[in-house]
């Protein structure tokens, strides 16, 4: 029996501006009901990684797709099964939360009663509901995520793409969150967790993938991960692997 097609999967891939490799031969994949995180110092690559995934630039080698479709020359029916979390959600000034969400919801194909369903549901369990009259700009940067998630998951994708999704999020609307996005994948959606919360990672990700200066370093289940290096937590992982950032005892 042949294994399943992963929803995600990265070959070989590379992408380079000029002489500058941003992505060097990174290989990966994320798989049906599966938390993958995507870790890294700042210019490891995970922006371009997360840029070529969703279609806004091409790779300059190796095979990239998701769902078994090419990301660059098929996006457009890619991310009809895609929901993407950008670490800062902009919207436009003159529309409201709710006509944002309408708006996403209608060119999603969505009925009305489906998008106040997903209001309903989601934004009631984000606390958002109440300010969705609100005009967006005006939001702050924790209801701007909570906005940015009911908007990518209002059409239930197959993948979820998020960086740095809790960044502005409190305590108690981090715990909502994380919650949806178990339940998400609990329905069989695989998640890629682009972020710079070690702890958070180590608790959430199923698996974690660590890069720096565009290549894969290091790939594994924490307890992998861990073992493998022969620290006690991701965050000395990340250290171990990375050799920048390490911490002093001062």
């Amino acid at each position: 029996m042949n294994d399943p097609v992963p929803i995600l999967s990265l070959k070989n891939v590379s992408r380079h501006f000029g002489s500058f490799r941003a992505v060097d031969g990174l290989s990966l994949e994320v798989g049906a009901g599966e938390i993958v995180g995507l870790l890294g110092p700042n210019g490891a690559g995970k922006t371009t990684t997360v840029k070529m995934l969703m279609g806004m630039i091409r790779q300059t080698s190796g095979d990239l797709s998701l769902f078994g479709m090419d990301c660059f020359s098929e996006r457009s029916e890619v991310q009809k099964r895609v929901g993407f979390l950008p670490d800062e959600p902009n919207f436009q000034s003159h529309l409201r939360g709710i006509e944002l969400l309408e708006f996403v919801g209608k060119v999603r194909g969505l009925s009305p009663e489906a998008i106040t369903s997903h209001i309903d549901d989601v934004g009631d369990k984000l606390g958002l509901v109440d300010d969705l009259g609100e005009f967006a700009s005006n939001y702050s940067k924790g209801m701007r995520k909570k906005l940015a998630f009911l908007m990518a998951t209002v059409h239930k994708p197959d993948l979820l793409i998020m960086d740095e999704p809790t960044n502005g999020l409190d305590p108690v609307a981090t715990r909502s969150f994380l919650e949806l996005v178990h339940r998400c994948v609990s329905g069989g959606s695989g998640v890629l967790y682009s972020t710079h919360l070690l702890d958070q990672a180590e608790k959430v990700c199923h698996r974690c993938v660590v890069m720096n200066r565009g290549q894969l370093v290091a790939e594994g289940t924490v307890e992998e991960l861990k073992k493998a290096s022969g620290v006690d937590s991701l965050e000395e992982v990340f250290f171990a692997v990375t050799g920048v950032g390490e911490r002093s005892d001062v």
